[in-house]
């Protein structure tokens, strides 16, 4: 299956360019040519897509606001004349920095790096062979400039820290690059709630709750007021009184 691309610069050579190579690659499939960010912002609304290669410099909004507005951003490759960005460039976790005019050789170590990061977020396939061990459900987090596993059962809860999230597990907590927001989508709603716009619990880890706190592993994490109906719900649901002997 072919990798889904967004191209997006206000020089009509500039796309050309890329297009050119993209075609010379054969792995990836043109979604949009954009000219500017705006354009690209109401593709993402309608399509897939998988990777932006995205100007800096273009009227209306510069490529790196764009990539701080978007919510859930793809993978992003940033094509410009000036080397000044690369810092931002590295802030915003993208996948390269590319310098015009882009030759065919530096691009295709761009795409390689892409597919590297891509193989490592792609899902686990599920086991087709019934006599294969159930795998244990799990994500993979960027820590420290790699992609590092960990294990749902594990997660006690999520602390929100601006753009990055603790991730707490018995003995270790881990410090991701990703908004709690987008983690929020990832995590099955039958094992984790949201009790603030800071915390994400593990609903099998919740030992006592009360009026605005919850005490979760030794830890009393507030509750928002916004979240408490739906919380009180929840745990309500999952109570099992005629075991109670």
């Amino acid at each position: 299956m072919k990798t889904r691309c967004v191209l997006v610069d206000d020089e009509p050579h500039a796309l050309d360019v890329l297009e050119s190579h993209i075609r010379a690659v054969g792995s990836l499939e043109i979604v949009a040519r954009c000219s500017h960010a705006l354009a690209a912002f109401e593709v993402l609304q309608q399509e897939k897509v998988e990777v932006l290669f995205l100007d800096i410099q273009m009227p209306r909004l510069l490529g790196t606001d764009f990539v701080k507005a978007l919510r859930n951003p793809p993978r992003v490759i940033f094509t410009t004349a000036y080397r000044e960005y690369a810092l931002d460039g590295f802030e915003l976790d993208v996948v390269d920095y590319l310098i015009k005019p882009i030759s065919l050789e530096r691009f295709l170590k761009a795409i390689a790096k892409l597919n590297r990061l891509l193989s490592l977020e792609e899902p686990a396939a599920m086991p087709t062979d019934n006599r294969l061990p159930e795998q244990e459900p799990f994500l993979y987090f960027r820590i420290d400039r790699q992609m590092v596993k960990i294990l749902l059962k594990d997660i006690q809860y999520v602390e929100s820290l601006k753009d990055y999230v603790r991730i707490v597990t018995p003995g270790k907590s881990y410090l991701a690059k990703q908004t709690i927001s987008s983690l929020e989508e990832k995590l099955p709603e039958s094992r984790f709630v949201r009790v603030h716009r800071s915390f994400i619990l593990a609903l099998d880890r919740i030992d006592a709750y009360r009026g605005d706190s919850v005490l979760l592993a030794g830890k009393e994490l507030p509750i928002g007021r916004n979240y408490k109906h739906e919380l009180y719900k929840t745990l309500q649901a999952l109570s099992t009184p005629h075991l109670i002997k």
